[in-house]
């Protein structure tokens, strides 16, 4: 098992080290490779640079999503599954490593892989590349050299083997899993599993929202793509309601009625939100607004306004009381 096989792609060179079992599995876009790697200079020491071992953590590779060092790609789909295979790579293939192995890194110390490049120009992005971070990764920038790459793949998984995160999935996925989503989280409200059903919203609402991303805003696709978020964050909204998270509440509800200041219902979540953290009259305003724009919520309005006076008034006796008490301690002292 010791020879040199010479996959058909310039400045690769394979060798097995352990022979793996079965036929090459059959790959199509979206299907997964799991698999521990490590990378090595190809000096005398064979210098180790990076180990998923001891990082703690399988690497994953989902096929047909540009993974920035394209080549991993090409060398595990020749590889078997349980097969050990040591790959050297010339430089043409090993330039982006160094960006590639810190974003690993910062992953596997628990930090943000874009760290750094957020909120910033492209100019600004170019300037990230003269420093990674590491020593080691900042001298494979500045001279790039030929990797030694030894891999183990565990499995490969088709796409409906396994739950896609939102960012794997196509256009045509993501507005499939929608509907499904947002059914979870009903059928979990039903079960008064607020925080599991608040998940299942927000999933389908980032589906949404990456589509979103590609529409022009206010033009037809974004708005009918609106019109599918807004129910959702209404539901998310009445989660965490439920779960007592008033602030995130008012931070969602919002930013909703910025874009839509005509929503009847985002106005009596914002409205039930602030009167739970004390905020009087920004609830009895918010009130007010749900009964002028639907005026069938009046009943409902009636109710929340009696019970925000009631626990307003009880509020004020207890400070009182409190005031007094503090009032009566000090000049005692």
């Amino acid at each position: 098992m010791e020879e040199t096989y010479l996959l058909n792609v310039e400045g690769v060179k394979k060798k097995i080290l352990h022979g793996g079992r079965g036929e090459l599995p059959k790959l199509q876009d979206g299907s997964k490779f799991t698999f521990h790697f490590q990378t090595l200079k190809d000096d005398f020491e064979r210098t180790v640079i990076d180990d998923s071992r001891e990082a703690g953590m399988p690497m994953e590779i989902i096929v047909g999503k540009m993974f920035k060092l394209e080549i991993w790609e090409t060398l595990l789909s020749s590889m078997r599954i349980g097969e050990v295979a040591e790959f050297w790579c010339d430089t043409i293939h090993t330039g982006m490593y160094a960006l590639v192995s810190r974003g690993m890194r910062r992953i596997a110390e628990g930090r943000d892989p874009l760290e750094g490049q957020k909120h910033r120009c492209g100019m600004g992005n170019m300037f990230d590349y003269h420093s990674t971070g590491y020593d080691d990764l900042d001298e494979l920038q500045r001279t790039p050299q030929p990797l030694i790459f030894i891999m183990e793949l565990f499995r490969v998984e088709d796409p409906s083997a396994y739950k896609r995160d939102t960012w794997a999935m196509s256009k045509e996925e993501k507005l499939a899993a929608v509907p499904v989503l947002h059914s979870e989280g009903n059928r979990l409200v039903l079960r008064r599993e607020f925080a599991q059903a608040a998940a299942k919203y927000q999933e389908a609402v980032i589906c949404l929202r990456n589509l979103q991303a590609k529409e022009k805003p206010w033009e037809d696709g974004w708005l009918k793509l609106e019109s599918l978020v807004t129910p959702l964050v209404l539901n998310y909204c009445q989660c965490q309601l439920e779960l007592g998270e008033y602030y995130e509440v008012l931070e969602h509800t919002t930013e909703l009625l910025q874009k839509h200041n005509d929503n009847a219902k985002a106005y009596f979540k914002r409205a039930k939100a602030h009167a739970a953290v004390w905020n009087e009259r920004e609830a009895r305003e918010d009130f007010q607004r749900v009964a002028h724009l639907d005026p069938s919520m009046a009943a409902a309005v009636k109710k929340e306004l009696k019970q925000l006076g009631e626990r307003m008034r009880k509020k004020h006796v207890e400070d009182r009381k409190r005031y007094q008490g503090l009032f009566q301690s000090s000049q005692g002292q």
